[in-house]
């Protein structure tokens, strides 16, 4: 470890990126680059290139303005400031003019002064081992009267190469719905209101190279993921003088923050990753997540989730058989969803009372859990422990644990009000409830929904604003829970995927990425969702042959083959399937087993073709040794045949046996295999799958086929 107090820059190279920090001892950190590994530099040429990068500006402060990674209006920043607060008024513009700095391999951190504001600010800087770059800010008052933090964020530059972005969109049952635009002088501003990450959520907001896309010849990509599953901002700034700002942090509501005397205030930690295409970029954020001492080690079981398959038809003989199907099947977890706790036959009343109905389970979950797990598999059970509907004995017993403010409940949502988890009384409730259940039927699994967004959501403890202390409180429950029941594991679902962040998976081990499981809506889902998260955390599971959400009809195949690449299950009344199609789903969990250990390991490739209705994608093996791929029509296209579809990401050198696996989809009429589909495959080196590809399979409309690559 090295102390340093003069001006200098800081050079943090990892797989491939290089980050370059301005570090003086009389302002705040800023960033002379982030991107392309620089390679072994000088402390001489490290300080020309910072020359090269502050010029002085026309009509503007007469010295070089420098943009921190806190941006301060004292330096002349006239954009959107990083930190926004004030004592009663003063003390509302810094000039952090004390810093002191720290650096090890791979961290700086930066602890600056502000002694007229009576401020403190550190400022944490990582560049992890698979080049994802993560920073946080935490400010501590050091004055006597009280100051209310109301904006504090951290940025990250990007260079003028960068002139279109890309972020997502969506809503319930349709999220992560890319959307690109031009860079423009102005902000691009993503804000979540809602109290939890939102289905609409940025989740990378992406800035880049002209009509950059999948792979490293497309062009430059920075992107920025803020980590915290409450309201929160990203935006991409641009301002006249071509300086360009990726920036997040928390959504503060007014009130939220106010520090008393050495009270601190910390962001969550704001992530960014750069890399030559989107795959690349989304590559670090994966490798990162795989490398985190919490990731999941143990083999991602096949799941069961009962709730298209039963919803609240909670008879113990119905869900016994679809046990004995799911474990002939070859299933390895089964989960009762909702529906199983005290008046909760419809979803309008019980939630808050986290106990086992009598009526409908005399004899507790016992005999379900008992036959389930001599079966051969785990048991989970779904709980919404945030929420509480009216019409429960919680409600009826303590209406001031429910979030509320102005004297006046909020509207509702799904017949279901906000429990507050920071009442000290509440938190103990909801933990004790959850503990004794897991303990009890020594659960494996908890499902953990969150089905309605935080409105006029106000603590009646405090009279204040209370969603920045309820997503922490949630936190804290997700640790204290795993703390006491370490093989516990915990999905996040929020009304589907409205809970997808860095913040929620530091201590959950899967998302539901939507609660739509309709195969060409999953397409999407999955693709972008992969932007941010590897398949393993990810659950994709196999519906029934009718759509629950959308009403669309397909068939097992292409069901199959979009749910393979994820955490696998069903959520399909099996009982009521033929046999054939029972026989048909183990095929198909057999395969998912087969392949597991690629898919839940390898490097994800999505295929940029200029037939968008063709989407193309695949695992290749870290090593390169194997690759499994699908094409997926996801409707018919102006043009067939695509013409040859490029199979990238397998070593150029090395000689592949390219051959068709799984149940196969119907063929467009009058239409042949191609080659990889006859008996044997077909073998062509890495370098030929790269530069010329194989011919897309002539599939109907809303079909699949899925291509094995082996090195021989």
């Amino acid at each position: 470890m090295t102390n340093s107090t003069r001006s200098t820059q800081i050079h943090l190279r990892a797989a491939g990126v290089s980050l370059v920090l301005d570090t003086p001892s009389t302002a705040l950190p800023s960033i002379l680059h982030w991107g392309a590994d620089l390679g072994e530099t000088s402390a001489e040429d490290l300080g020309h290139l910072a020359a090269t990068v502050s010029p002085l500006l026309e009509n503007a402060v007469d010295v070089p303005v420098r943009v921190s990674m806190v941006p301060e209006h004292s330096a002349g920043w006239l954009g959107a400031p990083g930190l926004q607060g004030h004592r009663n008024g003063a003390d509302w513009s810094t000039r952090f003019d004390d810093v002191r700095y720290t650096q090890d391999a791979s961290t700086v951190t930066a602890v600056a002064t502000d002694a007229v504001a009576q401020l403190e600010l550190v400022l944490d800087i990582e560049l992890t081992a698979s080049g994802v770059l993560r920073s946080r800010a935490t400010l501590t008052n050091r004055a006597d009267s009280a100051f209310e933090v109301q904006r504090l964020v951290v940025t990250f530059p990007v260079p003028p190469v960068a002139t279109e972005s890309l972020d997502q969109a969506g809503r319930w049952a349709k999220e992560r719905v890319p959307q690109r635009r031009d860079i423009t002088v102005g902000t691009h501003l993503r804000e979540s209101r809602r109290g939890r990450t939102g289905a609409d959520a940025a989740t990378v907001l992406i800035a880049g190279e002209a009509g950059f896309g999948f792979g490293p010849a497309s062009g430059e990509v920075w992107g920025l993921h803020v980590g915290f599953s409450g309201n929160h901002v990203s935006y991409l700034e641009r301002m006249t003088s071509g300086k360009t700002l990726l920036g997040g942090g928390e959504l503060l509501l007014p009130g939220e923050v106010v520090l008393g005397r050495d009270e601190s205030y910390a962001t969550p930690w704001i992530y960014g990753s750069w890399g030559r295409g989107l795959d690349e970029q989304a590559a670090r954020f994966h490798e990162w997540l795989r490398a985190r001492p919490s990731h999941p080690g143990s083999v991602r079981p096949v799941t069961l989730n009962v709730w298209e398959a039963v919803y609240f038809d909670h008879r113990i003989q119905p869900l016994l058989e679809l046990a004995e199907h799911a474990a002939a099947a070859g299933v390895e977890r089964y989960v009762l969803d909702d529906g199983w706790f005290s008046g909760r036959r419809s979803d309008d009343a019980g939630l808050g009372d986290w106990v086992v109905d009598a009526e409908v389970w005399p004899k507790g979950l016992h005999p379900l859990v008992s036959r389930v797990r001599e079966l051969g598999m785990q048991f989970g059970l779904w709980f919404e422990p945030e929420m509480v509907n009216p019409d429960s004995d919680l409600a009826r017993a303590h209406p001031e644990w429910i979030l509320q403010t102005g004297g006046r409940m909020p509207l509702e949502q799904r017949k279901q009000q906000v429990l507050n988890l920071a009442i000290d009384e509440a938190y103990a409730y909801i933990l004790e409830s959850i503990s004794s259940l897991v303990t009890e039927y020594r659960l494996d699994y908890l499902k953990w929904d969150h089905n309605r967004d935080l409105v006029d959501a106000g603590s009646t403890v405090t009279g204040t604003a209370g969603v920045s202390a309820q997503t922490h409180a949630v936190y804290r429950l997700f640790a204290e829970l795993k703390a006491r029941h370490p093989l516990l594991e915990i999905e996040s679902c929020s009304s589907g995927g409205a809970r997808v962040d860095l913040g929620v998976l530091e201590f959950t081990d899967r998302v539901w990425a939507s609660d739509c499981i309709d195969p060409l809506e999953r397409q999407g889902i999955l693709r972008w969702t992969g932007q941010l998260l590897p398949p393993e955390l990810v659950g994709s599971h196999i519906g029934s042959p009718h759509s629950h959400t959308t009403g669309r009809r397909h068939d097992l195949s292409f069901r199959a083959s979009t749910a393979l690449f994820g955490h696998f299950g069903v959520e399909w009344n099996i009982s009521k399937a033929s046999e054939e199609e029972r026989a048909e789903l183990a095929e198909w969990i057999e395969l998912h087993k087969r392949f597991r250990p690629l898919i839940h390991s390898g490097r994800t490739v999505r295929v940029d073709h200029p037939v968008t209705e063709l989407a193309v994608h695949g695992i290749v093996a870290q090593d390169r040794s194997e690759a499994l791929f699908e094409f997926a029509l996801l409707a018919r296209p102006s043009t067939w045949p695509p013409g040859l579809v490029r199979i990238p990401g397998l070593e150029p050198d090395a000689r592949y046996r390219v051959t068709s696996v799984g149940p196969r989809a119907p063929f467009s009429t009058n239409n042949t295999a191609p080659s990889w589909q006859a008996e044997g495959g077909v073998v062509l080196s890495g370098r030929a799958l790269a530069a010329v590809g194989i011919q897309a399979p002539p599939l109907q409309p809303e079909h699949s086929a899925l291509v094995y690559v082996e090195a021989l």
